[in-house]
């Protein structure tokens, strides 16, 4: 079920729509691999009928269950839009399609909610990634490459012998 105003009741007041959005209504599911939706958006919003437009403001939450691009661990984050504003014209060139006597804003949060996701989710700032198998053999005094001149192999070394 999207989510309708039906400018009808917005002749004489205001209207405020409260409720939640599912993953599917919002078709938001695949976007991206290293972010799921497990549970619905809930969204807190008033609708105001101006001349030849509507205006819609309100608050986006949408939980998030993300898997950090550095160390692939999950974890949970909530992605808020606080003070979000839409615009929508009546009429003009850029009109908002009416169903009836009904505008879908479904298609607008969407699209903010979408922009407002994480580039490259991280679990937190200084998540240093995955552990290489060098570090976890090294003695507290080593460093990582300290140990590549004496056994020779090194990444470098092994370039030096290609005859190109």
């Amino acid at each position: 079920m999207s989510l309708l105003v039906n400018l009808r009741h917005l002749e004489d007041k205001n209207l405020r729509l409260q409720g939640e959005l599912s993953a599917e209504e919002l078709d938001i599911e695949t976007l991206d691999e290293l972010i799921k939706v497990p549970v619905p958006l809930s969204y807190d919003v008033e609708v105001q009928k101006l001349e030849h437009a509507l205006l819609v403001r309100g608050n986006l939450t949408l939980p998030l269950r993300c898997e950090c691009v550095r160390c692939l661990k999950p974890f949970p984050k909530t992605l808020q839009v606080p003070e979000w504003t839409c615009h929508l014209p009546l009429e003009g060139e850029e009109k908002v399609e009416l169903e009836g006597d009904c505008v879908d804003l479904t298609p607008y949060i969407r699209e903010d909610i979408v922009l407002a996701f994480p580039q490259h989710p991280l679990c937190r700032p200084d998540c240093s990634g995955l552990a290489s198998p060098e570090l976890k053999t090294l003695k507290p005094d080593e460093t990582p490459g300290s140990n590549e001149h004496a056994s020779g192999a090194s990444a470098w070394a092994a370039l030096d012998k290609l005859k190109l």
